[in-house]
């Protein structure tokens, strides 16, 4: 069995769940290398029709992991440029994926949570989910993601989001566009079988097709992700081993204000 990801199918449905609940399903490098593999492998199988992305627990993912940021704090440019490549690539290999995608948005969804969120083709969210883009606190940027979530909820809402750092809360996730669908917790699996249903109608190949070319239509290629996710990973780099990023992350760590922030 996976260690950060557990894979299961159900009627022809590849069902990938962030598998971490003592931690909120928080990323690691094992968990981004586990699920970057899996949604490979699904896209390649022709067996599967749809791949559903939820989270163990009650939460669907918290973004970066504690020990993680803990090693990438320590670490130097050249590493952490590295590393910020592989999460981008679990990004860009969920946007890009050929067959449709559902994020089961399960609860809190932060940082790179919500980078998952935006990948998806389609999102339904439980009304009690939180989401936030809280790195600006810690004196980075989401980098990775940012691609995804412009596109998702508009460059508008984005550079408000990205500047705050706030939480906001489901309803307002469906009112950016974030979310498809809200619905009660207890009603998320009812409403997923539904839009399941729905996908399961149409040709696999046409909707393949189809999401190639809402894509294309869009300007975004594969190619051109990948030259973004270069210049992304480079600036996520140089801010983390910057001594605003250092103390960021020494401040979260520590569970204190960081300097720029202590007389807020």
């Amino acid at each position: 069995m996976a260690i950060g990801v557990e894979v299961a199918d159900r009627d022809r449905v590849r069902v990938l769940t962030l598998n971490r609940p003592e931690v909120h399903n928080a990323f690691d490098d094992t968990l981004i290398a586990e699920l970057t593999a899996a949604l490979d492998d699904a896209g390649r199988d022709p067996a599967v029709r749809a791949v559903m992305l939820t989270g163990a627990g009650m939460s669907f993912s918290a973004g970066a992991d504690l020990n993680w940021m803990r090693r990438m704090a320590a670490a130097g440019e050249e590493e952490n440029r590295a590393d910020a490549l592989r999460l981008a690539q679990l990004m860009r290999t969920l946007q890009f994926c050929p067959k449709p995608t559902l994020a089961r948005v399960n609860g809190a969804a932060y940082g790179g949570g919500v980078g998952l969120v935006a990948c998806c083709d389609i999102a339904i969210g439980a009304d009690t989910a939180r989401f936030g883009l809280t790195e600006v606190k810690l004196g980075l940027v989401p980098a990775a993601i940012s691609p995804y979530v412009i596109a998702a909820i508009g460059l508008r809402q984005a550079r408000r989001l990205f500047l705050t750092g706030e939480l906001f809360d489901a309803p307002t996730a469906l009112g950016l566009g974030l979310l498809h669908w809200m619905v009660a917790a207890e009603a998320l699996d009812e409403a997923v079988q539904v839009v399941l249903a729905q996908l399961a109608k149409a040709g696999p190949l046409a909707q393949s097709e189809a999401k190639r070319l809402a894509l294309r239509m869009a300007g975004a290629t594969e190619e051109a992700a990948g030259r973004i996710d270069a210049e992304n990973a480079a600036l996520i780099a140089r801010l983390r081993v910057s001594a605003e990023g250092q103390e960021g992350l020494a401040a979260f760590l520590a569970k204190r204000a960081p300097a720029w922030a202590a007389d807020a």
